[in-house]
């Protein structure tokens, strides 16, 4: 017998499950197959969303209440919902209104992860663009080094002296590898 199961996903504890959960018994889940976990979307480790794929059965379904409760990437999403298809298990997106034991549904899926696919695309062209322009003014992002000028003279001159690298760290305050990248980028 095909069962309807939910799944409810916020990133953190302080965040409140009863509007996630209220729209899935509404949308005809039964309680006993309501799936809820606290768990950020950027992590692998979901046990709650991997114990309920495997519970799965042929013809079962699962209901969510947007997509991005589901996958915690775009290429993750793609990878469950082929998983759930492969399977024959539907899914069902009740803020996209996307169901997938349609053929329109399965299409939605492919396009919204595809734009959401171009989307990430493009700002990572944008990002590297901006990086590039910066660079070609002048400007290095990243965190400012702390070896000033006058640090990497006194370092040289004291290993060159006879400091040990590690002794010379601990005099400056800085890491022992923080020394020898500086004296090894401007030996």
């Amino acid at each position: 017998m095909a069962i309807t199961f939910g799944y409810a996903r916020v990133s953190t504890s302080t965040q409140n499950l009863d509007g996630q959960r209220d729209a899935l018994l509404a949308a005809g889940v039964d309680a006993r197959h309501l799936r809820v976990e606290t768990a950020s979307g950027r992590h692998d480790d979901r046990p709650v969303l991997a114990a309920l794929m495997a519970e799965l059965d042929e013809d079962d379904s699962v209901v969510v209440t947007k997509l991005d409760r589901l996958g915690r990437s775009v290429s993750h999403l793609v990878r469950v919902v082929d998983e759930l298809e492969r399977r024959g298990v539907a899914l069902r997106s009740l803020s996209e209104q996307i169901d997938t034991s349609t053929s329109a549904g399965r299409f939605m899926v492919h396009m919204l992860a595809a734009l959401a696919q171009m989307e990430a695309d493009l700002i990572r062209e944008r990002t590297l663009d901006g990086l590039a322009a910066a660079r070609s003014r002048g400007r290095v992002g990243g965190r400012p080094t702390v070896m000033s000028p006058e640090r990497l003279a006194t370092a040289r001159a004291s290993v060159a002296g006879g400091q040990s690298v590690a002794a010379v760290a601990r005099a400056l305050g800085v890491s022992v590898s923080t020394v020898r990248r500086h004296l090894a980028g401007h030996a």
